[in-house]
């Protein structure tokens, strides 16, 4: 297999377009990862809105944490599956572990969409 940093057919764009297919598929065929992102959207969207800028980046942190997490936990568990088809008790914890790991990112993600949230909420009313 060539080196892809030494062949001359490497392009940065055709790696970006990969990257972005592959969030499509994501998050058009997971539900755990598209309803993540659509209730990230109106918390980023708000923070956007009233120019909190430091809000908007740990939003964002939140998310790509989060989003990380979940594409390795399937990519782990698609794997696992590819592997061993049957039960098996080690495939079962490598998928536990990758679980507990998506599990842990999506509370602080929770967390700071909801602490962001009521923050938000009280910058709109007055006094």
């Amino acid at each position: 297999m060539p080196n892809k940093f030494r062949s001359p057919g490497y392009h940065p764009i055709r790696k970006l377009k990969v990257i972005l297919a592959g969030l499509q598929v994501a998050v058009v065929t997971d539900f755990s990862v598209a309803y993540k992102v659509i209730l990230s959207a109106p918390v980023l969207g708000g923070a956007f809105f009233f120019r909190q800028w430091v809000d908007v980046s740990l939003i964002l942190l939140a998310m790509g944490v989060m989003l990380i997490s979940e594409l390795f936990n399937s990519a782990i568990e698609v794997l696992c599956d590819l592997v061993e088809p049957r039960q098996n008790d080690r495939i079962r914890v490598t998928k536990d572990i990758a679980a507990a790991a998506a599990g842990l990112s999506i509370l602080v993600w929770a967390a700071i969409l909801i602490l962001e949230s009521i923050r938000l909420i009280q910058l709109q009313q007055p006094g």
